[in-house]
């Protein structure tokens, strides 16, 4: 499969750079199926190139499919069953993992950004959110 092209405009520049982008294979993790349907509709919105999407409705789901799997990007909620969201990125660190991981949660306190960020999460997007909050969040990831 060919990557896709994306056109950059920089300021006072004659024209566009072109840089290659290649397609990512994600994967939602969040235990409500409708959450999970509006995080892919938005990425769609957002004009993110993609490959693949995967679903899994628990941490202990997720850990499995990444394992599995390897995507390029797991956007997370923090609170689910049998596995939370930190939880899961505690396991995934711990086994040498170091998948791109973001949080898309409705939940969001000072204190779970900081143990986000020091257990390696990418960033921290809050619900609700925009097709540009969520797409600027991952391409500042990538």
């Amino acid at each position: 499969m060919r990557p896709s092209t994306v056109s950059t405009q920089i300021p006072n520049s004659i024209g566009p750079i072109e840089r290659e982008r290649n397609p990512m294979n994600v994967l939602i993790v969040d235990d409500s199926k409708a959450m999970r349907m509006i995080v892919t509709r938005t990425l769609k919105q957002a004009g993110l190139t993609l490959d693949s999407v995967k679903e899994a409705s628990n941490g202990q789901e997720a850990f499995d499919a990444i394992q599995e799997s390897r995507p390029d990007l797991v956007l997370c909620d923090w609170n689910m069953p049998e596995k939370n969201g930190i939880e899961l990125l505690q396991d995934l660190r711990d086994s040498g993992c170091d998948v791109t991981f973001g949080f898309v949660t409705s939940e969001c306190t000072t204190e779970m950004r900081t143990e986000a960020k020091e257990k390696g999460a990418a960033f921290f997007v809050t619900k609700p959110f925009t097709a540009d909050t969520l797409k600027t969040s991952i391409e500042g990831a990538v």
